[in-house]
């Protein structure tokens, strides 16, 4: 059946799809592969000699680090960004069944065994603008889920 305004309407939102949704679809090993790669985040840490070996100790570090970053008003969402998505890798490696999952508009979160969903990506971005909630404390509360 041909109904015009339905195609406009499906091409409209698949346009609005992360990029994210056909990998995860293929591939969600991957995927989890792609969004632990924290790139800045890891050379941010790694110049101030912490080394991110993706566990909760490394998380601790992290808290521990001067907000250099605030000075950059550009860089400020991307380390953020990456420190959410670093803390979600560090979950989704350590607590028994917490995986990734991506919500409708394409924003991964982690869903933990218990159904509770975790945004990590929001958690990331408010520690990299006011440093609260700390990153280990995010983790301890989803370990405990």
């Amino acid at each position: 059946m041909n109904i015009p305004f339905l195609d406009n309407w499906r091409k409209r939102h698949e346009a609005e799809r992360s990029p994210l949704v056909p990998v995860f679809d293929r591939d969600p090993e991957g995927a989890a592969e792609l969004l632990a790669e924290c790139e800045l985040l890891r050379a941010r840490a790694q110049e101030a000699g912490v080394t991110l070996d993706d566990t909760p100790r490394s998380l601790a570090a992290l808290d521990q680090l001067p907000p250099r970053w605030r000075e950059d008003p550009e860089e400020l969402p991307w380390v953020g960004n990456d420190a959410g998505l670093y803390l979600g890798t560090v979950i989704v490696r350590t607590v028994r069944g917490a995986g990734w999952r991506l919500r409708p508009d394409g924003q991964p979160v982690v869903l933990l065994a218990s159904g509770r969903e975790i945004n990590v990506v929001a958690a990331g971005l408010d520690w990299a603008t006011t440093g609260t909630p700390e990153l280990f404390q995010v983790y301890a509360e989803s370990a405990e889920s």
